[in-house]
């Protein structure tokens, strides 16, 4: 059976909390509510140094596990406990990390974890580094729905030129995605196809994990407690699967918004299937400020990229996750023992 970790990506408000909460409740998968873990540990490896010092290991751990920002307490995870157990545990960033989802999911009595938060769609080379077996789950939504969404959510403060550049970003970075990594470990699908035939798809998608189908998971809202209430944002999850939220961007979008989309997304829309609606070409000022914020991103992104390769040939420590046979294999590393105690190991 795989041990491989899940990575659940895309453009916000593309119903990733609705895939999360299908794959958590299958018997064997345990899938957190967000965290702000993964990103942010990755990047401050140079703060905390070489993780295969227990005193770093413990400072990261106690990071992770007080940090006000990383929603760890969401986690339902005892903060000693996992303190300690980063300790003992293996030398390396990505072990730190992943026993914060390796201890959810020995809540469940689950023998394998994931992770959601769509902006990882930004950082899969990152993930990559830290869990080089993990997998890559991207749903893809209808650009005009992500948008119209977006523009009604409380957390999000930019305006629709951002909104629309969230989406043409996640597709394209899913389309680097697919060239770069290997078919066992990137996989795409649709949300429109995932509400309308949920056993097909998760058919699909537990084909490419490894596992086996089971019909819970076509029942989410059964596990859906485990999202916080505080984010009423994701009430709809509590409910059971509908294709009604599909195409309701013709009535939650303006009809410059419309314009706006179809002509900024139109050839990644009809890429992925989508029908466009023939609105009118927007106003030049709309292309103009769509432009502007594109152009900007892309240099943030340059910019970012000239960063991290410099930091990534001064790396303070091993980065990999060495927490399973499988990322130990990758390591060159022999078998971990067989006498651990038996509640450091997750379930089988």
């Amino acid at each position: 059976m795989s041990e491989r970790p899940i990575f659940v990506v895309g453009c916000p408000r593309s119903g990733t909390t609705l895939l999360q909460l299908m794959l958590h409740a299958h018997p064997r998968l345990a899938v957190p509510p967000e965290t702000r873990i993964v990103v942010h540990a990755y990047n401050k490896r140079h703060k905390y140094g070489d993780m295969r010092q227990a005193a770093n290991r413990r400072r990261l751990a106690e990071w992770i596990a007080d940090g006000s920002r990383t929603q760890f307490a969401d986690l339902g995870v005892d903060r000693d406990d996992y303190v300690t157990r980063a300790v003992e545990g293996p030398g390396s960033l990505g072990s730190v990390v992943g026993l914060v989802y390796q201890m959810f999911a020995e809540r469940f009595d689950k023998p394998r974890w994931g992770d959601k938060r769509p902006p990882y769609i930004r950082h899969l080379d990152e993930i990559l580094a830290m869990f080089p077996d993990a997998q890559i789950i991207h749903l893809i939504r209808d650009g005009r729905d992500c948008v119209s969404s977006l523009k009604e959510m409380p957390w999000f403060g930019e305006d629709i030129y951002h909104a629309a550049h969230r989406w043409a970003e996640a597709i394209d970075l899913g389309r680097r995605a697919a060239r770069k990594f290997s078919p066992d470990s990137y996989h795409e699908l649709r949300y429109e196809d995932l509400t309308a035939d949920p056993e097909h798809e998760l058919t699909r998608l537990c084909a490419f994990i490894g596992e086996e189908y089971h019909p819970a998971m076509r029942e989410p809202y059964r596990v859906a407690d485990v999202v916080p209430e505080r984010k009423t944002w994701h009430v709809n999850t509590r409910s059971e699967v509908t294709t009604e939220r599909s195409g309701t961007w013709a009535e939650r979008l303006e009809p410059w918004e419309i314009g706006l989309c179809e002509a900024v997304l139109g050839e990644r829309l009809l890429d992925q299937g989508y029908t466009l609606s023939g609105a009118p070409q927007p106003a030049r000022e709309h292309l103009a400020a769509y432009r502007k914020v594109a152009s900007r991103f892309r240099r943030k992104r340059w910019q970012k990229g000239v960063t991290e390769r410099f930091d990534r040939m001064r790396e303070p420590g091993p980065v990999a996750a060495l927490l399973t046979e499988g990322q130990r294999a990758i390591a060159g590393l022999p078998e971990r023992p067989s006498h651990r105690p038996a509640h450091r190991v997750a379930a089988r």
